[in-house]
């Protein structure tokens, strides 16, 4: 079947084309029909007059959101507001009808709650704003991929049903497993490890996230979707920081090749400037800089709290023009058992805050099962739970390191979205297990 962005092909020839119907003006001598599929739109010119009484009828009976196959000439029309070209009928079918009343206002995001707009994500879908969106994900998944695969990684696909629950302190969902109690992997952590000892050099992996935290925030959700790597045979984690860097610039410049002038035009947003270094500053710089800069003292010590993380942003895109920065070396109160520390006890670990966000977490993991067990003593964590990962690292494994990204959180940040919800294809979170 043709597409509509496909039609400047086809002047002065006869094409069938289908769309849902978006908007119907019915005048005294003129019909106009306005037809969408995805992004794009055509006008449909129907004269009133004997010869078309049925298209006529046809048209004055179509409601909103309704689908329709058009057949007829496609004519160059300047005057035409809409890509300056129309398509005059010889026939229409209604190939299925909407209920009159609509519960979502498509045209118009806020008329509608988000709520209401989850309830129905069917029909906000439909809005080219989105459409836009996931073409962009679509493409920066790609992207995402294509990066790594180009540079020898091996993709993987861990699984997400565990019986271990200790990999750290945020709760897991539950499941019945023939009889037996398991979890939904709340990360591909272990897993990517596991990559690194078996010899596969380095990995990554693309797939579901799920998280039982009671968090009703905007840049939580309890399923999302991870991008997660791991690097072997590193030298320090900022070699890891490097690659992540490189992977991000790399994504972004296919988006700015491919959709730049849309994404200025429907969401008043740059894509991030991709000459600059992303700045690296230390965990206690960054607390340094919130007292003299901001002078706040957040009651988290051990840790960023959100005000913090988008005031660091707000100094770093002053003072280096980055949307992106590197925050390093984070107390070990707040990272798990299996970060690396120096000879002074300092943990090789970052986060990347983007836009005000934190998009990463990052570290070089530790790969000797002695310090290991040690460090799993010092959360106060059983040995025995962690008994099969300490033993992926008995019989050889290189230094590694590596890091996770949440994708909608990318992308949240990248359009200037100020809600998860909106950028996950369908939002699972605490109160939400619909549709």
């Amino acid at each position: 079947m043709l597409k509509l962005n496909e039609l400047n092909k086809y002047f002065n020839k006869e094409v069938c084309i289908q769309g849902f119907v978006d908007k119907v003006r019915d005048l005294q001598y003129v019909q106009f029909l306005i037809l969408r599929d995805g992004d794009d739109k055509i006008q449909v010119t129907i004269e009133k007059n004997e010869e078309n009484e049925r298209l006529n009828d046809i048209v004055s009976s179509l409601t909103l959101e309704s689908t329709v196959k058009v057949s007829g000439k496609v004519l160059e029309s300047p005057n035409v507001k809409l890509n300056g070209m129309e398509i005059i009928p010889t026939d229409i079918i209604v190939t299925s009808k909407s209920l009159e009343e609509l519960p979502v206002n498509i045209q118009k995001k806020d008329a509608t709650s988000r709520d209401t707009r989850l309830d129905y994500r069917f029909l906000d879908l439909r809005r080219s704003e989105n459409y836009l969106l996931f073409k962009c994900q679509t493409l920066l998944e790609k992207a995402m991929r294509d990066y790594f695969v180009e540079k020898g990684y091996i993709e993987i696909h861990s699984p997400k049903i565990s019986e271990s629950n200790a990999e750290s302190g945020a709760e897991q969902f539950k499941v019945d497993y023939f009889g037996k109690e398991a979890s939904l992997v709340q990360s591909p952590q272990f897993y990517k490890q596991m990559g690194i000892a078996s010899g596969l050099g380095s990995v990554f992996e693309v797939g579901a996230v799920y998280r039982a935290e009671n968090s009703n925030t905007a840049v939580h959700a309890t399923e999302f979707h991870g991008f997660d790597v791991e690097m072997g045979f590193i030298n320090g984690v900022d070699d890891v920081m490097d690659e992540e860097e490189a992977w991000i610039k790399y994504f972004l410049k296919a988006l700015k090749d491919e959709y730049e002038e849309q994404i200025q035009k429907t969401f008043k947003v740059d894509i991030p400037n991709l000459e600059v270094d992303f700045p690296r500053l230390t965990f206690d710089e960054v607390k340094e800089i919130m007292r003299t800069e901001y002078k706040y003292d957040a009651e988290k010590k051990d840790d960023l709290d959100s005000k913090e993380e988008k005031l660091i942003c707000k100094y770093v895109k002053k003072k280096y023009d980055s949307d992106f920065v590197f925050v390093t070396n984070y107390p070990y109160s707040a990272r798990s058992f299996y970060v690396m520390k120096d000879e002074n006890g300092v943990t090789q670990t970052y986060d990347l805050l983007f836009r005000g966000v934190e998009i990463t977490s990052g570290a070089q993991r530790e790969h000797r099962p002695d310090i290991l067990e040690k460090q799993i003593k010092e959360k106060e964590l059983d040995p025995k739970d962690l008994d099969f990962y300490i033993n992926f690292f008995r019989y050889g494994c290189p230094p590694h390191g590596g890091f996770g990204v949440g994708l909608e959180r990318v992308m949240m940040c990248i359009f200037n979205i100020d809600n998860i919800r909106e950028v996950e294809f369908v939002y699972r979170g605490p109160t939400r297990l619909t549709p």
